[in-house]
């Protein structure tokens, strides 16, 4: 870790897991904060009246505690940690308070100098936390921590390197599945370089936090079967900001083009004239089922994967799913955004001639802290579900494939 003599700190490495920590604020600061922590294990509880798409997923999903409400004194007993994030300096500053009071290390955002702790510039690279001070000058920090992580991801000897072009208009960025380091080389790059981030939910988080302060991130989250933005509105912004002079990175989960609605994007980029540069992801389609330890494909065992859109029911008029074909085939179907509908996807499948003791597995928030995997079969898959609590983000396996295990499978991230 470095840390310049403007304003010396001591750094230390918390161990946050199964600590409380408190963050005060909702908005796009905190949210740019909490995946991080999350990570971390920490018990975290977020007070405010308000809070983003992003934030309310990460509540609903049992990542974190919402407390819908403005902050009050007492809200900070027993905490371990407090991080400062609402727009509101004085509520800030009775945050700050109380922390001051109770000895609690406390992070202001607005006012870095004014809390008792600070946040450094971070960064992973193969199970390495990357931490940078620079005594309040958050661009200089950002930008050598971006050089380390740089120099350690290429096996460069300096962690000084050549500034690269800027780029223009948009990049279609895939996140990958989940866990950040599965992102590729080329698009940490130009997460490096943006000056606006339209972010969805699925998009791994922790990479926001790697950020520079100036950055604009814009939450898009689309949760499933909740609250989204307009496509149309997402079309706009990446127009607009690219039209501005800015540089625009849309940061998706997955690989832009399976399922992620990224070719409208492109198109509506074409249309307007901005340039559009498009970064492929891994797909979690088929890289949480690997790490799962669920090959989609096998030698002898499957010939044929098929991956299924499951945002529609059996029978609806708009769907261009045909189910009675796919119930004929041998192989492998992956389902995707079929948590909701599994009872009737099950169903379809059995009454089409797939067996009832097919092999099924679910995959919940796969390649992070908080994967989940449940075997199964297509005659209970609809009961596992419901009995096992699975939530979205998951994809389901149907197939010979999903009853394959092997002893040494990868394993979440610790």
């Amino acid at each position: 870790m470095l840390v310049t003599m403007t304003e010396l700190h001591y750094l230390a490495g918390l161990d946050l897991a199964g600590r409380r920590v408190v963050v005060v604020g909702g908005g796009t600061v905190a949210a740019r904060r909490l995946p991080r922590l999350v990570e971390s294990g920490a018990a975290v509880e977020v007070i405010s009246p308000d809070a983003t798409p992003a934030v309310v997923g990460l509540a609903d999903g049992g990542a974190l505690v919402w407390h819908q409400r403005p902050y009050a004194e007492g809200d900070l007993d027993g905490a371990w940690y407090v991080l400062c994030c609402t727009s509101a300096p004085e509520v800030n500053e009775a945050v700050s308070a109380e922390a001051q009071a109770r000895r609690v290390f406390c992070v202001r955002a607005d006012a870095g100098s004014a809390g008792s702790a600070v946040t450094p510039a971070t960064g992973n690279h193969d199970g390495l936390l990357v931490g940078v001070l620079a005594g309040g000058a958050h661009r200089r920090s950002a930008t050598v921590r971006d050089g380390l992580l740089l120099a350690l991801r290429t096996g460069a000897v300096s962690a000084s390197v050549p500034a690269a072009a800027r780029p223009t208009g948009v990049a279609l960025v895939g996140g990958g599945p989940g866990d950040p380091d599965l992102i590729t080389v080329r698009g940490r790059q130009l997460l490096s370089v943006a000056d606006v981030v339209i972010a969805d939910r699925l998009a791994p988080g922790s990479l926001l936090d790697e950020l520079p302060p100036g950055v604009e991130v814009v939450d898009a989250a689309k949760i499933p079967y909740g609250r989204a933005a307009s496509q149309d509105a997402i079309n706009a912004l990446l127009v607009d900001h690219a039209r501005a002079g800015r540089f625009v990175v849309r940061l998706k989960g997955g690989d832009p083009f399976v399922f992620g609605r990224g070719f409208e994007e492109v198109l509506a980029c074409a249309a307007a004239g901005v340039p559009v540069t498009v970064v492929p992801g891994v797909t979690s389609a088929f890289a949480v089922p690997a790490v799962a330890g669920v090959p989609v494909t096998h030698r002898g065992v499957a010939h044929e994967v098929v991956v299924v859109s499951g945002h529609l029911p059996p029978g609806h008029p708009e769907s261009l799913v045909d189910w009675p074909a796919l119930a004929a085939l041998r192989g492998t179907l992956v389902l995707m955004m079929a948590v909701e509908r599994a009872p009737a996807f099950a169903e379809v499948l059995m009454a089409g001639g797939r067996a009832p003791d097919t092999p099924a597995a679910i995959v919940q928030e796969g390649t992070t802290r908080a994967q989940r995997v449940v075997r199964s079969t297509l005659s209970t898959l609809a009961d596992d579900v419901a009995a096992q609590g699975i939530r979205p983000p998951a994809v389901i396996v149907v197939g010979p494939v999903a009853a394959l295990s092997v002893s040494h499978a990868s394993s979440p991230p610790a």
